[in-house]
């Protein structure tokens, strides 16, 4: 995110090496770049090879001028993009090019958008909201069957990707919710300029009441986002959280659609049995299971993306 210009902060300019911006970093020295724009790339690059650690990545921090200049030589024109994520600007700041590059992203994806085939429309992803880059668990929802004249709450709806689809598949009302805002609104701009008649909420997981199928997509890795940007990918509690809940938005006969993939279980995050044991705690069952192969060129090749269909079980633990 944005900060003030550090006072503390190492003035350093091409001629810094990685390992020695890495010592800095390690004793709590940011450094706010003075060289060449590409050159902080190049050294960005240099320091991820030698560490994973999200907050000292982001200790190299770039100048912005009050307009949202970059004042360095090379430097794009990131005014818009800025803008977009953080609003208009009155003085100079800083910023951790790690960050101002996942501004750039999402500039460029907003503007040419995403192409959704099951959709046969495009996508437009807002910064700070997860982009359906990988879309297998896209052809899940739009393959699953879906009870006549039904009602869906789609929860943690993002570009609302999911709520187009199900409305597209003849939801006879849906609700989409999130509880970032920024989420809310790329919903709604999407679903507007889809044509699709969809109620978007700002809340926290559930809206009031109950539907025949309720759709979530969490994030599927366990674990703490360092940034707006890492919010779709790492979940701290949102699994168990709507686990817990939903039970009691479900109709008699209505199903929970969780979409996961198992990207955390082969990483030693979660385990196939933690997560039906959760299943089992919120008084729910597995009544089916649909698997696919994620398409995507970063996606491992053991990986496995699932929609779980559950419903509240027959025999449900006290309460």
């Amino acid at each position: 995110m944005l900060t003030e210009l550090p006072a503390r902060a190492i003035r350093a300019d091409d001629a810094l090496r990685a390992d020695t911006a890495l010592r800095h970093f390690r004793r709590g020295r940011p450094v706010l770049w003075q060289g060449d724009f590409h050159g902080a790339r190049q050294l960005l690059h240099a320091i991820g090879r030698r560490t994973r650690d999200v907050p000292l990545l982001k200790m190299l921090l770039i100048p912005l001028d009050a307009d949202y200049t970059v004042p360095l030589r090379r430097a794009p024109d990131v005014r818009a993009a800025c803008t977009e994520a953080f609003g208009a600007s009155t003085e100079p700041k800083a910023i951790p090019l790690r960050e101002l590059l996942g501004v750039i992203g999402a500039h460029e994806w907003r503007i040419k958008g995403v192409d959704v085939p099951v959709l046969g429309a495009k996508i437009h992803p807002h910064y700070g909201v997860f982009a359906p880059i990988r879309q297998e668990y896209l052809d899940l929802v739009a393959e699953a069957p879906v009870p006549e004249g039904f009602t869906a709450f789609d929860i943690g709806t993002g570009t609302g990707v999911l709520a187009a689809i199900l409305a597209r598949r003849g939801a006879r009302h849906v609700i989409a919710t999130d509880v970032n805002p920024r989420a809310c609104v790329c919903a709604h701009e999407n679903l507007s300029r889809l044509g699709y008649r969809v109620e978007v909420q700002e809340c926290d997981l559930f809206p009031a009441g109950q539907a025949d199928l309720v759709v979530c997509n969490p994030p599927w890795v366990p674990g703490r986002a360092h940034s707006e940007l890492e919010l779709g990918i790492f979940d701290s509690d949102m699994l168990d959280r709507f686990l817990d809940q939903l039970p009691q938005h479900l109709t008699p006969a209505g199903e929970g659609w969780l979409i996961l993939s198992d990207l955390a279980e082969h990483l030693g995050l979660r385990t196939r049995e933690s997560l039906l044991e959760s299943i089992g705690r919120a008084g729910l069952e597995v009544v089916d299971r649909l698997d696919t192969r994620p398409r995507h060129r970063r996606a491992r090749e053991d990986e496995t993306t699932s929609l779980w269909r559950l419903q509240m079980a027959r025999s449900r633990p006290a309460q």
